[in-house]
């Protein structure tokens, strides 16, 4: 017998939600049957943005936002199971990551907001959520969680591989055969890339990188920009908005002369792909295949820029290992919930610096 599970991921690229149905079989292997986006609209993605940054009443703010987000999760959960005709008692549980508004696991908690209890009201589903807080409580960032769910589907017992995600923030998961999986943030992935192409020319993202291609990497503001102390640190370590934003940018550009606003965006782009790469190199420099997923996979920009760095590697998306790169974070929430639900970890401490593993999640019926 098949298990249905819906997994939903809104991360720090927001650019909406995207969500999966995913089938485990009785030995729990993974099956993806169907995807489903909603884009953010721009008043929700402001009001994300805007509950970054401390200001008055906060409080009202993220809750009138968590409201808006649970109805829009539920908006692409029921249109999921309306376009495979799946009923909602055929779904065991949504597994729901929320949507990030702080992350500071050095003070003790990391915040994701979307009221759940409504998303499950308005589904009639189980609804699984808040997998990060109890990771922090062991100790650990709460992040990143994918590495035991890429563990799951993507460990080969011969071949040393590095899963990328870019997203937001770019994260690694080494899974080198003989050695313990582990995984950390490595830096901004399309995060300042993003907030720059808004800033100068209007657009959400950068397009296949088209605009990063028209401009030339200015190396002494791509050195200043590497210098920047998360990028030294060892692992386990995570990070986010609270430090990658354009505040960080502008401060560390206001040294240097004018650039013209391409060549900032090509370096920001150089930026990405050099974290990545230096990270492999310090830390699975034994693996030669890299195999990437989130929306910087479609970067083909990027995707070039990082090839070039990664010295001699194999370099493809997860799509070649049986999962699309745009699936992949929304499938590691069903997989999380599951391991709720069976009152398994979902954590990996090596990868979060928790104390040991924990079973991660709340439930909130339906």
């Amino acid at each position: 017998m098949e298990a249905l599970f819906v997994g939903m991921m809104s991360g720090t690229s927001l650019d909406g939600v995207d969500a999966v149905l995913a089938a485990f079989d009785s030995h729990g292997e993974l099956t993806v049957r169907a995807e489903h986006a909603l884009p953010y609209p721009a008043d929700i993605r402001a009001e994300v943005l805007a509950l970054q940054q401390t200001g008055n009443d906060e409080l009202r703010r993220a809750a009138r936002l968590a409201n808006k987000l649970a109805d829009l999760y539920a908006r692409a959960v029921n249109a999921l199971l309306a376009q495979n005709g799946v009923r909602a008692d055929q779904v065991r549980a949504i597994g729901c990551h929320g949507q990030t508004i702080r992350h500071a696991p050095q003070d003790g908690y990391t915040l994701q907001i979307g009221n759940l209890a409504r998303l499950a009201e308005q589904t009639g589903i189980d609804v699984i959520g808040d997998f990060r807080s109890r990771d922090v409580a062991a100790g650990g960032h709460g992040a990143p969680l994918v590495p035991a769910f890429h563990r799951a589907v993507f460990a080969h017992p011969e071949r040393a591989r590095v899963i990328v995600n870019i997203g937001g923030i770019s994260n690694l998961t080494l899974l080198i055969p003989g050695h313990p999986v582990s995984g950390f943030d490595c830096g901004p992935g399309n995060m300042l890339m993003d907030a720059w192409c808004r800033r100068h020319i209007g657009q959400p993202f950068d397009r296949d990188g088209r605009w990063a291609a028209t401009g030339q990497i200015d190396a002494a503001l791509l050195a200043a920009l590497l210098a920047e102390p998360f990028f030294a640190a060892a692992p386990p370590k995570s990070t986010g908005r609270d430090l990658f934003d354009l505040h960080w940018l502008d401060r560390l550009l206001a040294p240097f002369a004018p650039l013209a606003p391409q060549d900032v965006q090509a370096t920001l782009l150089a930026l990405t792909a050099a974290s990545i790469a230096d990270a492999i190199a310090r830390h699975a420099d034994a693996a030669q295949e890299v195999f990437l997923c989130g929306g910087g996979a479609f970067n083909h920009t990027l995707v070039a820029a990082l090839g070039a760095r990664l010295a001699g590697r194999h370099l493809n998306q997860t799509a070649a290992l049986g999962l699309p790169p745009q699936q992949v974070e929304a499938a590691a929430f069903a997989w999380l919930a599951r391991q709720c639900l069976a009152h398994e970890p979902g954590n990996l401490p090596e990868a979060t610096g928790a104390a040991g593993p924990r079973v991660l999640g709340a439930i909130y019926p339906r």
